[in-house]
């Protein structure tokens, strides 16, 4: 039987959940009604490092970055887009340092994050971008594809998070931007691997929060980014039926305005967001027909072509051909 004690700890968790609820609710309601230009701060002088940078939303995102004033890294395997995009952006005026990183490269990771902090600073805005899918269903899936996306996808961040984090903790000022996916929240066929790992990216991006927040790193803001499908090539063949693919442009746009104002979770389009409590409200035969028939259904990734593992191919080869495949 409940104590007198218990049963007072038990009204006072009740009333502070509904005092910090009502708190937060009227903070999103008065955020909502502001316009986002009014929100906005200053990210001049900020060193920002884009992982998959050299193309994709990766690269739109830089460029966005650099013109409102971020001396811009990028960090990519391909040696072309990055000589691409570092012209680019100098040639608009702004200051960009590219780097040749294989993220999947655990000692890679950490000497080029060593040579960042040494030849730029101390990086304060990381966007973990880059990402990579080889589109093939669970026993179609070879085991080092497998391993590959798991690389990138998730085990790249910890790595890549863990070089520049403590200079953020020392200062208590920065902002991590994890791109995350759809496919991260539900299920999806032909990506058992991939969608495997953007759950544990959302995982990790949460958890990491959590603790920064506990610890007292008020001034440390992370970003979740969950999209639908993308037009960058990356899912070649799949055809949306309900709702088309996302815009590169309007992508990159929804991030940089999320990291201006310290957005914490960006889904697009937005009535995903809004679709998604079906999945555990609903019953999970009804729920799961809706999600993955409706959302990201079969139907739709039936038509997802995927990649070719190139295993004929020499070690070099294997370097530059058969690797990310960046967003």
């Amino acid at each position: 039987m409940m104590n007198l004690k218990e049963g007072a700890h038990m009204i006072y968790d009740l009333f502070l959940f509904i005092g910090i609820a009502i708190i937060y609710i009227t903070e999103t309601v008065i955020l909502t009604l502001v316009p986002h230009r009014y929100r906005a701060k200053s990210i001049k002088n900020e060193i920002a490092l884009i992982t998959g940078g050299a193309s994709g939303i990766g690269k739109l995102i830089a460029i966005k970055l650099a013109k409102l004033g971020a001396h811009v890294i990028i960090w990519d395997i391909n040696q072309k887009g990055l000589a691409e995009i570092a012209e680019e952006i100098k040639k608009a005026g702004g200051k960009c340092y590219t780097y040749y990183c294989d993220i999947a490269n655990k000692e890679e990771v950490y000497r080029i994050a060593k040579a960042v902090q040494t030849e730029v600073g101390n990086v304060n805005m990381l966007v973990n971008n880059a990402g990579y899918v080889y589109g093939r269903t669970f026993m179609e899936l070879p085991d080092c594809e497998i391993e590959q996306t798991f690389k990138v996808n998730i085990l790249s961040h910890y790595w890549i998070t863990k070089s520049f984090l403590r200079d953020m903790m020392k200062n208590n000022h920065g902002h991590i931007v994890t791109i995350a996916s759809v496919t991260g929240l539900v299920g999806t066929y032909k990506c058992t691997d991939y969608s495997a790992t953007k759950f544990a990216a959302i995982g990790c991006h949460e958890s990491l929060f959590t603790e920064l927040k506990v610890h007292g790193y008020d001034g440390i803001h992370m970003t979740l980014v969950c999209p639908y499908l993308i037009n960058t090539g990356m899912f070649n063949g799949v055809k949306p039926r309900l709702m088309p693919m996302l815009e590169p442009e309007y992508v990159a746009e929804r991030v940089i305005a999320g990291i201006l104002t310290n957005e914490m979770l960006i889904v697009l389009p937005n009535i995903i967001k809004y679709l998604l409590p079906l999945k555990c409200l609903f019953p999970i035969k009804m729920s799961w027909a809706l999600m993955y028939h409706i959302l990201k259904g079969p139907q739709i990734m039936m038509t997802f072509k995927g990649r070719e593992l190139k295993s004929t191919t020499n070690n070099s080869d294997k370097t530059t051909n058969n690797k990310h495949v960046y967003k």
